[in-house]
């Protein structure tokens, strides 16, 4: 509220998506408008249209420039290609704006009655949101073998651990659970974990464990209720987030925010369901508590309360819910469920609303990931070979090749199994193989980008004369520790 007594409008972008999209983003609008939510809607495009329009991404140039004005997006689902074409349109806005913070919220709602019902799960997942295989960086190596390259940053591990502590204490929660492969991927996943135990002393008063991915799935359905707090990665995320949906009701009334340092985007998390787009029949629930979160995150509790409460009373009360709610037969239209919502607008519930505190990320300049190792040396490189050799006949043709240079031959692996010199192993060839020349004096690394140049360059001259190679992959310490992994077999 300004000076003179008039409430202060938030301006936002809205973006009504694809299939049932704009039915659903209307009648949230009509929520917030029945509750005197403080939003100014400028409304954009994006999605399937804009594919059609020859829109590479889905996301036009407008649409870019309204929500780097604003900082905020409520979004519908969008459509995207599948396994063609162009690249998402979400995953676009993501990483245009760094937003980093997937935060997924799971509770239990009233009236929503699933196998899990009565078990008090309540918990929020937080999924970094631009980093990992979702980075999109994938190369055919052969016309047989695709790679996709999983990055994982200090800095981008770190701003999600801190948005994890963060987030349960802005939430008056108690617990915060690290979940991660690194009992595999010892470097990327257990960056993560490394992180989190580095951070995770400057919250005493927040109790904190870690668990593996694969385990952590396992316990989402055997017990959620233990979890309060989960903090992973990208594609873990992904996963285990869409499973906690299903312990309360599905995607179709799931929410999530996506948080950066100088935008937030919170949308549906479900699809855009075109089987019944058009219809009237489509469920905003999702859309709705997306917003809800959105209210909170702009400081507007009282407006976000008022409207959980009043959609808590909706779903306790079973009148009026769309058909994905109601037994066969017995479900209303979008429409009637909105209103139903607005009548319900000031009565509370037997479910409190959460107290909740305005949350802020941690802004990328004051991260202090960032560190260089005291001793650096580059120990060997590998080269990543294409042939249809066995791998006794390609291991002699690269020891001798190697044979006068300043490296030797340490070994060949073939989708990350050591095959040369041989383990005795059964292991099924690809024509893809990965070749560890080791230096037989490792090169220490100063400012000089010459620094092993020369030979490197000598080698790889020596085995393109011979064989294709796809590229090369330098093998480094630092401060003494292999900052590489060894393939499965290796001694």
């Amino acid at each position: 509220m300004d000076q003179s007594g008039t409430i202060t409008k938030t301006k936002v972008t809205g973006l009504p998506g694809d299939g049932i999209g704009p039915e659903v983003f209307h009648a949230t609008q009509r929520i917030f408008e029945a509750a005197a939510a403080p939003i100014e809607w400028e409304m954009a495009e994006a999605g399937a249209e804009m594919f059609k329009k020859g829109v590479g991404t889905g996301v036009p140039r407008e649409t870019l420039d309204s929500i780097a004005r604003n900082g905020l997006a409520l979004k519908s689902p969008l459509e995207t290609p599948v396994g063609f074409g162009g690249k998402s349109a979400n995953v676009t806005l993501r990483k245009y704006f760094e937003l980093y913070a997937n935060i997924r919220p799971v509770r239990e709602l009233p009236g929503v009655i699933t196998p899990f019902s009565g078990r008090g799960i309540d918990m929020v997942i937080v999924r970094e949101n631009v980093e990992d295989v979702y980075a999109g960086i994938e190369h055919m190596q052969t016309p047989s073998v695709a790679q996709c390259l999983k990055l994982m940053t200090a800095p981008g591990c770190e701003r999600i651990v801190r948005a994890a502590f963060g987030l349960a204490e802005a939430e008056t929660r108690k617990k915060v659970t690290c979940a991660t492969k690194a009992n595999i991927m010892k470097l990327t996943e257990g960056m993560m974990k490394r992180m989190f135990e580095k951070v995770g002393p400057e919250y005493p008063d927040l109790a904190q464990d870690h668990i593996i991915i694969d385990n952590c799935a396992h316990q989402l359905v055997i017990a959620p209720e233990q979890f309060d707090v989960i903090v992973t990665s990208n594609m873990n995320g992904d996963i285990i987030s869409d499973l906690a949906a299903g312990l309360v009701g599905g995607l179709g009334i799931a929410p999530s925010s996506n948080l950066g340092d100088h935008a937030a985007m919170f949308e549906a998390v479900h699809g855009s369901a075109p089987q019944i787009a058009g219809k009237g029949l489509a469920n905003p629930t999702a859309l709705l508590s997306a917003g809800i979160m959105m209210l909170r995150h702009i400081g507007a509790f009282e407006a976000a309360t008022k409207i959980e409460q009043a959609l808590f009373i909706t779903l306790a009360e079973g009148k009026n819910l769309t058909g994905d709610l109601s037994p066969r037969g017995h479900g209303v239209g979008t429409d009637a469920f909105t209103d139903q919502v607005i009548a319900n607008l000031g009565r509370s519930s037997n479910l409190p609303s959460r107290d909740y505190k305005k949350f802020e990320l941690v802004a990328w300049p004051d991260l202090t990931a960032h560190t260089e190792p005291n001793t650096r040396s580059l120990v060997g490189i590998d080269v990543f070979i294409e042939s249809d050799l066995s791998a006794q006949e390609l291991g002699q043709a690269l020891e001798a090749i190697a044979q006068d240079t300043p490296f030797r031959l340490n070994g060949i692996s073939n989708r990350g199994v050591q095959v040369f010199p041989p383990t005795g192993g059964q292991t099924f060839l690809v024509d893809h193989f990965a070749c560890r020349f080791m230096f037989k004096n490792p090169i220490p690394l100063n400012a000089s980008l010459a620094n092993g140049q020369p030979e490197i360059s000598y080698l790889v001259q020596r085995i393109g004369a011979k064989f294709t190679w796809m590229h090369i992959e330098k093998l480094q310490n630092f401060d003494g520790k292999d900052a590489f992994e060894r393939p499965q077999g290796e001694g």
